[in-house]
């Protein structure tokens, strides 16, 4: 008897370790062990050939493919030297929303249809971290950046004053029919304002335009007049549409056409379609990995998910002041299974954000995190962090890596399991990983949950009921 009692506690025992091997991913209780050279192939830079993102009609939806921003680069690039200066940047963009949000609160303390879908790619052949897709203006297709963090979509403009390198022709009003600069006076250049936070759309020199100027932090900027023209989508066209057309611009755009601005003003693409689509988006956004692609839902689009667990939708916290982002009332957050500790859960907000690479939390949270990570992360050694990530590996001749797992928790019990590839930060060399996630200057700056921590993951936004939704899904156009 007291052998049979015995041999059932080790076999409790055995079930409870218990690992599946699936892909090359074992998974252990609260942590993942992977195959360096898996992380290596799900990490790669480029490709090998240079097809602008596709769309196409299904279940009713028009798709439209995401890549990942850095598509289609034709030169030679130290790709390790260009990923550091994207996190110099990516830093110096996350300043630059706390200076937005600073002005718009008065002190610290924050208070507490039809369906498109469009192809979503990562844009890293292009330079970039971030993610582009394709859209018609008149009769010429762009590709733009999707920036959930931003409101008003521009393109460049000729003739252009000074423009940046842009891969492909750029956008010519003069041989468009349908389009339409808009006058000073218009109510929407009033509404121009909130949207970009400009004061002078009105120059004395030239009263007849509404003019517009949007700087982004990082030194890159876009000055040009406001203009209306069709827009489609896939063989969807929207009316009326309105843009801005840069006349000057500067940055490192990665070659892309310009913008989409998928904020919450008045003048953001999910506002002034809203009528047709309901003011509800969604994304899945890819890997760098070679072929990777993923795909943007402008409407309730259900019936072309793919998603491989239950949608579950939590609230977005109502801050008046901030009503252009999209914030979210983050509750907890665990390493491995090990909840930690943090009396800023539950209260305040953390800001979602398409167009921040890497998600940023206070500093004493951060250090919470990373302090657990360290505990579970061990047996390899210690490598010097590379610009905002202070947490850095050498995986020289490693095979395998155990990586603890990572979820995110927010108001209504909803979960964010951030996908394996977005918990290590991978150089283009692979012989060096970091944590992937940074620490924000000062404690009362909010916390933005970054791209690279959304990566396969259907987020859908829902605008009118103030609510966002997860579920895990692996990122894919056909």
């Amino acid at each position: 008897m007291a052998m049979n009692i015995a041999l059932l506690q080790f076999f409790l025992s055995f079930v409870s370790f218990y690992f599946i091997i699936s892909n090359g991913v074992c998974s252990f209780e609260q942590k993942n062990i992977f195959k360096v050279e898996m992380l290596q192939r799900k990490h790669q830079f480029g490709s090998k050939s240079c097809i602008l993102p596709e769309s196409r009609k299904e279940k009713g939806a028009i798709i439209l493919e995401m890549k990942d921003r850095g598509y289609c680069s034709k030169r030679k690039i130290n790709w390790n030297r260009k990923l550091q200066k994207q996190l110099v940047l990516d830093n110096l963009r996350v300043h630059s929303m706390q200076n937005r949000i600073r002005s718009k609160v008065s002190n610290h303390s924050l208070e507490q249809s039809s369906e498109i879908q469009i192809p979503l790619a990562s844009g890293i052949n292009l330079e970039t971290l971030n993610y582009i897709v394709t859209m018609g203006l008149g009769n010429q297709n762009t590709t733009v950046i999707i920036d959930t963090g931003s409101d008003l979509t521009w393109v460049q403009c000729d003739p252009c004053m000074s423009c940046y390198n842009q891969q492909g022709p750029v956008f010519n009003p003069s041989n468009s029919s349908s389009y339409k600069s808009l006058l000073c006076n218009s109510s929407t250049c009033q509404n121009l304002q909130s949207a970009t936070g400009n004061t002078e759309a009105c120059e004395f020199n030239n009263p007849s335009s509404c003019n517009y100027s949007v700087n982004y932090g990082d030194g890159s900027f876009t000055d040009g007049e406001l203009g209306v023209e069709h827009l489609s989508f896939g063989g969807i066209s929207v009316s009326n549409f309105v843009f801005g057309c840069g006349r000057n611009n500067k940055g490192l755009f990665g070659g892309v056409s310009g913008l989409m601005g998928l904020g919450r003003s008045n003048l953001s693409l999910i506002s002034q379609t809203n009528t047709t689509f309901g003011g509800v988006f969604s994304y899945c956004l890819p890997t760098t990995e070679n072929g990777a692609s993923g795909s943007l839902v402008i409407g309730n689009g259900t019936s072309a998910y793919k998603n491989l667990t239950p949608i579950a939708y939590t609230k977005m916290v109502s801050n008046p002041q901030l009503s252009n982002f999209y914030i979210l009332n983050l509750t907890g957050i665990d390493i491995g299974g090990v909840a930690l500790q943090d009396t800023s859960f539950g209260n305040g907000g953390i800001l979602i954000d398409s167009g921040t690479i890497i998600t940023r939390l206070a500093p004493s949270l951060y250090n919470a995190l990373k302090a657990e990570f360290l505990k579970q992360f061990t047996g390899y050694p210690v490598a010097p962090g590379i610009s905002i990530l202070d947490t850095c590996f050498n995986l020289t001749g490693v095979e395998e890596v155990s990586v603890p797992n990572l979820s995110m928790h927010f108001e209504d019990n909803v979960e964010l399991n951030v996908d394996e590839t977005g918990i290590l930060y991978m150089t283009k060399d692979n012989s060096q990983v970091c944590l992937a996630l940074a620490s924000l200057s000062d404690e009362n700056d909010m916390a933005i949950i970054g791209n690279y921590q959304q990566r396969n993951q259907r987020v859908i936004y829902d605008a009118k009921q103030s609510i966002i939704g997860f579920a895990r899904e692996e990122c894919s156009f056909t």
